[in-house]
C-alpha cells in the first residue's frame, strides 16, 4: 500500500525526462530550419530588391514543394518508432530506409516537373519582369537539392522513431553553417550573384542528406538490415503517408484561406495578419517539438504492447501542451512593446495588429493541446482519422472564415475564426483520444 504513491510520482517524472530529451533537441532543430531562407535572404539582399524579390517568390514555391511532403518524416517516425517498441531494430532501418527510397523517388518526380515549369510556376505569384528571371534561376538550382531535402525529411524520421533526436539537431546547425560559409563564398567570392546563393543552399542540403545516409547506413549494417529498394515497402510507406499528405494540404488551404480573407480586408490587414503569422509559426515550433516527441514515444510505447504506457504519456503530454500554451500566451503579451516595433513602425498597422495578436495569446492553451494530440495520434499512425478531421475542420473554418468581410468584421474576428479553427481541431482529437480506439499495438498498426 504504501509503494502505489511513490509510483504514482516517479512515472511523470520519467515521463517528463522522456519529453525533455526528445522535445528539446526537436525544438533546435526546427527553428535551425528557417534560418536556411533567412541567411539567403541578408545575402542576396544586398545583391538588388529585383534579386530578393525574386528569392522570395522561389522561396516560397520550394518551401511550399517540401511542407507537402512532410509525411515523410511524421509517418517514418511513427513506423520505425512501433518496431522499436516490439524490439526489432532490423525491421525498423529496414522500415526507415523504404521512407528515404521513396523520398528520393518524389524528390526525382519534383525535379522532372519543376524544371520546366520553373517560369510558369513564378508567373503565377505575378512577378515582375525585373524579379521573375532571379526567381526562375533561384528556383530550377535549387530544385535540384530537393532529393535531398526530402531525404532529410525521411531520415529524420527515422532517427526519432529510434528516439535519437540529437543528430538532427546537430546535423541542422552544421547545415546552417554550411549554408552560409557556401552563400558567402558562391555569391560574392565567385560572383555568381542569386545563382551563387541557390548552388550553396542545394550543396549545403545535399550535404545534409549524406550525413543522414552515413548514420542510417551505419545502423543498417549494425543491424543486418537490407538497403536494397523494396517495391511493398515502398508502397506501404506511400499508402501510410497519403493520409498525413490530406492533412497536410487541408491545413496548407486554412492558411490561405486566412491570407486572402486578410488581403480582402485591406494593406494594414494584410500586413499585420503576415506579421502575426509569422509569430504564430514561431510559436508552432515550440509546440511541435513536444507533438515530436509525442509521436516517438506513444509510436514505442504501442509496438511495446503498453496501452497504460500510452495512455499515462498522452496525459502528461497534454499538460506539458497546455503549460507550454500559457507561457508562450503571456510571452506574446509580455514581449509585445518589444517586438511589433521591430515589424512595422506604421502606426495604422499596429493598432491593427494589437488585438488580434491578442486572440493568439489568449489561444495559444488550445493550441498547445491540439499540437499534442495530433503527435499523438501521428505517433500511433492514425493517420486517416487525421485526414477526416482536418477536413472537417476546414468545412467548419472556410465559410466562417470567408464571411468575416460581409459582416464587416477585421483582422482581429478573421483571428477569432483560426481561434475557431484551432478549438474544432481540439474538439476532433480529444474525442479521438477519449475513444481509446487509436491504442492499437504491435509492430505494425
Amino acid at each position: 500500500m504504501t509503494k502505489a504513491p511513490a509510483i504514482s510520482r516517479t512515472a511523470p517524472r520519467r515521463h517528463d525526462r522522456e519529453i525533455i530529451a526528445l522535445a528539446v533537441p526537436a525544438f533546435g532543430a526546427l527553428v535551425a530550419e528557417p534560418l536556411f531562407v533567412m541567411v539567403d535572404s541578408a545575402i542576396v539582399g544586398h545583391l538588388g530588391t529585383p534579386q530578393l524579390a525574386g528569392l522570395a517568390i522561389a522561396a516560397a514555391l520550394l518551401t511550399t514543394a517540401v511542407s507537402i511532403f512532410v509525411f515523410l518524416a511524421y509517418a517514418t517516425t511513427a513506423a520505425v518508432a512501433r518496431r522499436v517498441g516490439a524490439g526489432d531494430l532490423q525491421a525498423a532501418i529496414r522500415q526507415g530506409m523504404d521512407g528515404i527510397w521513396l523520398a528520393l523517388l518524389l524528390g526525382a518526380a519534383v525535379i522532372a516537373v519543376t524544371l520546366p515549369a520553373a517560369p510558369w510556376l513564378v508567373g503565377l505569384f505575378g512577378a515582375s519582369d525585373t524579379a521573375a528571371p532571379y526567381a526562375v534561376t533561384y528556383l530550377r538550382i535549387s530544385s535540384l537539392g530537393i532529393p535531398a531535402m526530402l531525404v532529410v525529411l525521411a531520415a529524420t524520421g527515422v532517427l526519432r522513431g529510434l528516439q535519437d533526436t540529437r543528430t538532427p539537431l546537430y546535423v541542422a546547425i552544421g547545415g546552417f553553417g554550411a549554408n552560409a560559409v557556401l552563400n558567402v563564398v558562391l555569391v560574392y567570392g565567385a560572383g555568381l550573384g542569386i545563382a551563387g546563393s541557390a548552388w550553396g543552399t542545394a550543396l549545403a542540403q545535399c550535404a545534409m542528406a549524406a550525413v543522414y545516409l552515413i548514420v542510417v547506413v551505419r545502423g543498417a549494417r549494425r543491424h543486418g538490415a537490407s538497403l536494397r529498394p523494396d517495391a511493398a515497402g515502398i508502397r506501404a510507406s506511400a499508402q501510410a503517408g497519403v493520409p498525413l499528405l490530406v492533412r497536410t494540404l487541408s491545413l496548407r488551404a486554412v492558411l490561405m484561406i486566412a491570407t486572402a480573407v486578410a488581403a480582402r480586408l485591406g494593406d494594414a490587414d494584410v500586413a499585420a495578419h503576415q506579421i502575426i503569422l509569422s509569430l504564430w509559426s514561431l510559436m508552432a515550433f515550440a509546440l511541435d517539438a513536444i507533438a515530436i516527441a509525442g509521436q516517438a514515444i506513444i509510436g514505442r510505447y504501442l509496438g511495446a504492447g503498453d496501452t497504460q504506457g500510452a495512455r499515462d504519456v498522452c496525459r502528461r503530454m497534454v499538460q506539458w501542451g497546455v503549460a507550454a500554451g500559457v507561457l508562450l500566451g503571456v510571452l506574446i503579451v509580455a514581449a509585445r512593446p518589444l517586438f511589433i516595433p521591430l515589424f512595422t513602425g506604421d502606426q495604422v498597422v499596429r493598432d491593427t495588429l494589437l488585438p488580434a495578436l491578442l486572440v493568439v495569446a489568449v489561444t495559444q492553451p488550445v493550441s498547445g493541446i491540439v499540437f499534442v494530440l495530433d503527435g499523438v495520434l501521428m505517433g500511433a499512425g492514425d493517420g486517416p482519422y487525421l485526414a477526416g478531421a482536418m477536413l472537417v475542420t476546414l468545412a467548419v473554418f472556410a465559410p466562417v472564415a470567408l464571411l468575416v468581410p460581409a459582416w464587416g468584421g477585421g483582422l482581429t474576428a478573421l483571428w477569432w475564426t483560426m481561434g475557431l479553427m484551432m478549438g474544432v481541431r481540439m474538439l476532433t482529437l480529444w474525442l479521438r483520444t477519449r475513444s481509446g480506439r487509436w491504442l492499437v499495438t504491435g509492430a505494425t498498426r
